[in-house]
């Protein structure tokens, strides 16, 4: 499809978290949302944008836009980093693109923002522009309910409300996010990373999300439809969106590959020379600084002692921990790479067994492939990945450490577990097969039919929406601590909507309202 084919498409305007795992299931969506018959505009800010567009055709199926973000592009830019810029630079120069894309004379209207949740500063952006909103979770329903669950966990004091330990374990316990699926502990939690001080800033971080996300009417999921039950989907609860699965969503045809580093396809050819399932290919995804140099060394040991074929994804950034002369040492047994297709690799008959951190994108690509897992999770919601893979699917099995022993005895577990190639080949049925291709394809229409048939532009629209975002951060805010309440977020809307508010005030908003009551909300 040219680009004078994408006239007059009505348009979706998606809004990744500028992260590599982010981006990646983003680019998809609006690869999705094209062969719906919309036109999806992919908003990124500068730092990452010359990244995307140097591995996309030179076509016009997906639009790619840029924002300012006060952040220089060498980077590296860390959460923190990326996290001020979000807050303080972007939300003004995204309202001004909206507008403009909308206002676009030659062009269809914009129908929808999609909003990953890790940047819900959007949100209020969407509503300013009174464009309908919805959000985005890139990763399993399960952890985005242990976000959810926030409020109830503080209740019962199983996580400090107070001060700078905000957010910790105030003793070990369980959640259930979900009925009829595995408890989860206090020790999957996604913000528990590096320092106190970093712990209780990342809790910050997810409860401002938490809050704002009440407002949303929906929420797309990168996961598999028989994680959900029909109450989320069904649900009206203003605190709980419109729940449709729509994943997990594949590699979009038209897009050569959807990272921001340049891929080593050299890879291939030295898969080729390689016996069936007798390679180990390890990738901890596009961020490996908790691993820290130490973990590296003794990694690269193991593998060299284990006299294995192996791939190794290890940026150029993170070589400082591998021992003298490594590379010239294993050349004949292994290739260390600074960026593999690891889509292509995992679909390589060479490769046997998948050393990963469980990022969502790479667990559901080595179910895809079907491949067995070693696993170390090391951040976020890798934590819960790794549980349900271990756990509850039953297809890898997690090492605790890099030594020789550690990574032997994990190889040793899963080659012995015979029926594990089994219950791999069910779970891709199960959850990428026709049937549930079908439903993930019938939830995103669903959620077309249901957000762009909306007027977001009436008055009882635009109320609605503001005041459920108000209302559900005033809800919230007796459960969360009130050091955590940021003073614009409860203004932002409300600036805008000063006449409806004043109306609502002295009762002339109700009357005003009374011709509308057949427009669904």
């Amino acid at each position: 499809m040219g680009a004078k084919c994408a006239l007059k498409m009505p348009k979706i305007i998606l809004v990744p978290y500028p992260a590599q795992g982010h981006v990646t299931p983003m680019l998809k969506l609006g690869s999705a949302f094209l062969g719906q018959g919309f036109q999806p505009i992919i908003v990124t800010p500068e730092f990452i944008h010359h990244r995307i567009t140097a591995n996309m055709d030179p076509i016009d199926e997906i639009r790619f836009l840029s924002i300012p973000d006060g952040l220089s592009e060498e980077g590296p830019h860390d959460f923190f980093a990326i996290e001020k810029a979000m807050e303080n630079t972007m939300p003004t120069h995204l309202e001004g693109l909206i507008h403009r894309v909308d206002e676009e004379e030659e062009d269809g209207r914009v129908a929808c923002v999609v909003i990953d949740l890790l940047a819900s500063w959007a949100i209020q952006v969407a509503y300013r522009c009174r464009i309908p909103a919805a959000g985005f979770w890139p990763n399993m329903q399960i952890t985005y309910r242990l976000i959810t669950a926030i409020p109830d966990m503080l209740r019962s004091s199983l996580i400090s409300k107070t001060g700078h330990v905000a957010g910790c374990p105030q003793r070990q316990g369980t959640v259930c996010c979900l009925p009829g699926q595995p408890m989860l502990s206090t020790e999957d939690l996604p913000w528990l990373i590096g320092t106190q001080a970093a712990r209780n800033a990342r809790f910050k971080f997810w409860t401002r999300t938490l809050e704002r996300s009440r407002s949303l009417r929906w929420l797309l999921v990168n996961s598999f439809p028989h994680e959900f039950t029909g109450d989320d989907h069904n649900s009206t609860d203003h605190d709980n969106p419109i729940v449709f699965p729509v994943g997990p969503l594949s590699k979009p045809a038209i897009v050569k590959n959807p990272s921001f580093w340049e891929e080593d396809s050299s890879c291939i050819d030295w898969l080729d020379k390689r016996k069936p399932n007798s390679v180990l290919y390890i990738s901890f995804g596009s961020w490996v600084s908790p691993i820290g140099d130490a973990k590296i060394k003794t990694l690269a040991l193991t593998l060299e002692a284990l006299r294995r074929p192996f791939i190794w994804v290890l940026a150029h950034a993170w070589r400082q921990g591998l021992p003298n002369r490594y590379l010239e040492r294993v050349s004949k047994q292994g290739k260390v790479v600074s960026w593999a297709p690891q889509l292509q690799v995992l679909q390589h008959k060479a490769v046997g067994l998948y050393l990963t951190h469980c990022g969502w994108n790479s667990t559901v690509e080595a179910i895809q492939c079907q491949k067995r897992l070693l696993c170390f999770p090391i951040a976020g919601d890798q934590f819960v990945n790794c549980k349900y893979i271990v756990k509850v699917w039953k297809i890898g099995v997690k090492i605790n450490g890099f030594g020789q022993k550690d990574v032997e005895d994990a190889l040793r577990k899963v080659t012995e577990d015979g029926e594990m190639k089994e219950r791999l080949m069910k779970l891709y049925e199960r959850t990428m097969g026709e049937e549930a291709t079908s439903r993930a394809v019938a939830n995103l229409k669903a959620f077309l039919l249901d957000s762009t048939t909306k007027q977001f532009n009436s008055l009882k629209d635009v109320y609605i929406m503001s005041e459920g975002y108000r209302n559900a951060s005033a809800s919230s805010s007796s459960s969360l601590n009130s050091s955590f309440q940021d003073t614009e977020d409860d203004q932002t809307i409300a600036s805008i909507l000063a006449e409806e508010e004043n109306l609502h005030k002295d009762g002339r908003l109700a009357k005003r309202l009374s011709h509308l009551d057949s427009i669904p909300v």
